[in-house]
């Protein structure tokens, strides 16, 4: 069976901390693949102002094209909205037998998992990888054996953050995957025009 972790977001835009720590997953944390799952629109974000879903996706597809134990997907476009997790996981292992999913989650999403929908039965049954934010460190109670805090290296890049530094018009290519950041390049010439 191939372990594979969902790394779930809106990817709005997709930088190099997402790439960092899905690449640090594969190797250090027991993970065969990691699938990029694309979200239309998190529940729990619905003000997030959101590049369109189509743009989002072609951006994660050129920013792991390449990589092989790197996937997008935009599986929950297919899915009734609003796409909870829970029925999203559910969704893939009745597509997807051959895999064992993890739900990968920020610390900063693990403090707020009480508000997911169905989130005892989610740890009950899928696997949970929570890596680091700084600020949060809301313990894992013992008896949720399915969870466990990995010890990767602490991402503090956001994409809102790399979106403002665009909006301010500063030089932030280190921050985001070569081919994203030609595509954002392109979509800011023909918005000018």
């Amino acid at each position: 069976m191939k372990h594979a972790g969902i790394f779930s977001g809106s990817f709005n835009p997709v930088h190099i901390g997402h790439l960092a720590l899905a690449n640090w997953l594969c190797e250090y944390g027991g993970l065969s693949e990691i699938w990029f799952l694309v979200t239309p629109q998190s529940p729990l974000k619905t003000e997030q102002p959101m590049a369109d879903f189509r743009l989002r996706y072609e951006m994660v597809q050129a920013a792991v094209a390449g990589y092989p134990r790197f996937r997008a997907s935009d599986f929950e476009l297919h899915l009734p909205l609003p796409s909870y997790t829970i029925h999203t996981l559910r969704a893939l292992k009745r597509a997807f037998p051959d895999y064992l999913f993890h739900l990968i989650v920020g610390a900063d999403n693990w403090e707020i998992m009480d508000r997911w929908m169905d989130a005892d039965a989610l740890v009950d049954e899928f696997p949970v990888l929570i890596y680091p934010r700084h600020g949060y460190n809301r313990p894992v109670p013992p008896h949720l054996t399915t969870v466990r805090r990995v010890d990767a290296p602490l991402m503090e890049i956001s994409s809102s953050f790399i979106r403002d530094a665009i909006r301010e018009g500063r030089d932030v290519r280190f921050f985001l995957p070569e081919a994203v950041r030609g595509m954002i390049r392109r979509i800011g010439n023909e918005t000018e025009r």
